[in-house]
């Protein structure tokens, strides 16, 4: 795993490392919502980070496996967040009380392997439970591929 200078550009794009991911990452700070769990989490994977990962992946869908291939040299682009903020809405006008501890985040990640471009279009769920030391956080659940 590699780490970040505090004052570094976040691989996320929302801004410097240490006011945007870098407490999520270095546990200073639990994301407030999913969207910022969700770029944390693309920052970890461009750094490497499989303990942040692992620890924001929900138990029941966080495969047991590596989730890195020690060979495999992944070159992080970019990230765009697509629909974070319009499905938040969308759900406010529907019924808030049921929705209050789930959210859907839709975004672009683009990488190369090998020199060759790759991008990850995905609609990530996100829920919200306790964690193990018993305050509420966001948890990656799964994802889907929009054609």
């Amino acid at each position: 795993m590699s780490t970040l200078q505090p004052a570094a550009a976040c691989p996320c794009g929302g801004g410097i490392y240490a006011a945007c991911c870098g407490p999520y990452i270095n546990g200073a700070a639990i994301a407030p919502h999913a969207e910022a769990l969700m770029r944390s989490r693309y920052t970890a994977f461009t750094l490497r980070d499989e303990s942040y990962l692992r620890a924001t992946w929900h138990a029941s869908t966080c495969p047991p496996d590596a989730l890195f291939a020690e060979e495999e040299k992944v070159h992080w682009l970019g990230l765009e967040v697509k629909s974070a903020l319009r499905l938040r809405q969308r759900k406010a006008e529907s019924n808030p009380a049921a929705e209050i501890n789930r959210d859907t985040v839709e975004f672009v990640a683009r990488y190369k392997v090998n020199g060759r471009a790759h991008r990850l279009h995905e609609v990530s769920r996100f829920v919200r439970e306790a964690g193990n030391d018993g305050s509420l956080r966001w948890f990656y659940l799964d994802g889907s591929f929009p054609k």
